[in-house]
């Protein structure tokens, strides 16, 4: 894992040289003062959150520090802004279900109905597994939490078999559990912390309200060809280095004499809250009131599901995380800043350039800027108000640029660490850093692509 922690420790040197070679030559003159402090604050949070040099609360905390020090708000309750939005408690009861859905052994069957349906044989598998990884996001919402349920299995059989660990069954489906698991997760809104923030970002800074099946419906086909484009490449690819195709006899395996207890409990109610989401107008009733609801209900004596260790257990850090992301990317919107950096980027771009010229542009900056942060949704905060206000700029709809860089930024996988799936996967030594970085290139350029044609022509 050494490149791997190099490699962000160098783009965080280069920004800040970049940051004060920009400063000593007078280019951010066009800047207030004000403005210059938001982008030398943006520049230490994106270093602290890139090199992880500090454990993340602690990080996150001297952010908000260094807002309030540098006085960049009128009032020091507004730079807690952040941790009044809806996403942040949004992440968190959804996280608890998941939990809840792992505790009550609802996991288990649905590995179970994925084993039936292979009949117990392995090339069955390898096809059921993506198929599951792109529609569990709906029933799962927490990317690491299906990684977590799978990895036992793939590791199950493909130890049954004794097929080593750089198996052809092993490596594509770290592949699918890790980076295929991590591009899945954008398929509902609902499906993970990233998409919520997005969702939410959408609402905040382009002033749109999108439904669960809106959002469903634009990116479902956009992603699906993406996933099917990049599976058949990944396949061949292993299968290309293994040299050897899957000869292997009938797997045997006990399907559960039962249900788990009070399973029915558990699931009608989950079920009933996707429900709520897709038919309910969220401008009347928010879609944070069902998983409320339904904590509370998995919460009442009867069920016992939650639990205050339940809550502890909750990762608090990246909710501090989250929100001081939210408070910088408020500043940044608020202040101005965003729309002084659009305009100096937007000189970048020849002048007289056609639409699809322009969001081309708009990818590459995306792509280039993707790789200045290691998580997601951090990346997604404070890049979000930066493309608005170019879009607004080149006269662009703002609809498709957001899913554009929705895409791009959560499709983006080169590196282990930029998802924590994509890590967890690399670390199981599957495949090597070398295929690592071959595999996330090309599934970064496929998704990458295939957004920009739906930007262009579709959405």
């Amino acid at each position: 894992m050494r490149n791997s922690k190099l490699v962000p420790r160098v783009l965080a040197f280069l920004l800040a040289a970049g940051f004060t070679l920009l400063w000593m030559f007078g280019l951010l003159d066009v800047y207030t003062d004000d403005q210059k402090l938001t982008l030398l604050l943006l520049g230490i949070a994106i270093g602290l959150w890139t090199v992880s040099a500090m454990p993340l609360a602690a990080s996150s905390l001297l952010v908000l520090g260094l807002l309030l020090l540098f006085r960049l708000t009128e009032e020091p309750e507004q730079a807690f802004a952040g941790f009044l939005s809806d996403a942040l408690y949004f992440i968190l009861a959804l996280t608890l279900i998941s939990k809840v859905l792992v505790k009550a052994k609802a996991d288990q069957v649905f590995v179970g109905v994925l084993l039936k349906m292979s009949k117990g044989k392995v090339q069955r598998l390898l096809v059921g597994l993506p198929l599951l990884i792109v529609f569990l996001p709906i029933l799962l919402p927490s990317a690491v939490a299906r990684f977590r349920i799978l990895e036992p299995i793939i590791e199950q059989v493909n130890d049954r078999f004794a097929l080593g660990k750089r198996s052809l069954f092993r490596q594509f489906s770290f592949y699918v559990i890790g980076m295929m698991n991590q591009n899945s997760t954008m398929i509902v809104f609902t499906g993970g912390g990233f998409p919520i923030l997005a969702a939410q970002l959408l609402s905040d800074f382009g002033g749109i309200q999108i439904s669960w099946l809106g959002w469903f419906v634009r990116i479902a086909p956009a992603l699906w060809l993406s996933l099917l484009v990049v599976s058949f490449g990944v396949w061949f690819f292993f299968k290309r280095g293994s040299g050897a195709g899957l000869q292997m006899e009938q797997m045997e395996f006990t399907p559960a004499a039962r249900l788990p207890e009070r399973f029915w409990w558990v699931i009608i109610p989950f079920f009933a809250m996707i429900i709520s989401w897709i038919v309910i107008d969220q401008e009347q009733i928010p879609l944070i009131v069902a998983p409320f609801l339904l904590l509370a209900y998995y919460a009442l004596p009867m069920n016992g599901l939650v639990d205050d260790r339940l809550v502890r257990d909750y990762d608090w850090e990246t909710f501090l995380l989250l929100g001081a992301s939210f408070s910088l990317g408020y500043l940044i919107e608020e202040n101005g800043t965003a729309g002084v950096l659009a305009s100096q980027l937007i000189q970048l771009l020849p002048a007289g350039m056609g639409q699809g010229v322009n969001i081309i542009f708009i990818a590459c900056l995306i792509f280039l800027l993707r790789f200045l942060f290691v998580v997601p949704s951090t990346s997604m905060i404070v890049i979000f108000p930066i493309i608005v206000s170019f879009a607004e700029m080149l006269g662009l709809p703002i609809l498709p640029m957001a899913f554009l860089l929705i895409m791009i930024i959560g499709g983006v996988t080169i590196l282990p660490i930029h998802s924590p799936t994509t890590f967890l996967a690399f670390q199981k030594g599957a495949f090597s850093q070398r295929e690592q970085l071959l595999i996330g290139s090309f599934s970064s350029i496929v998704i990458t692509s295939i957004a920009i044609i739906f930007a262009v022509f579709i959405w």
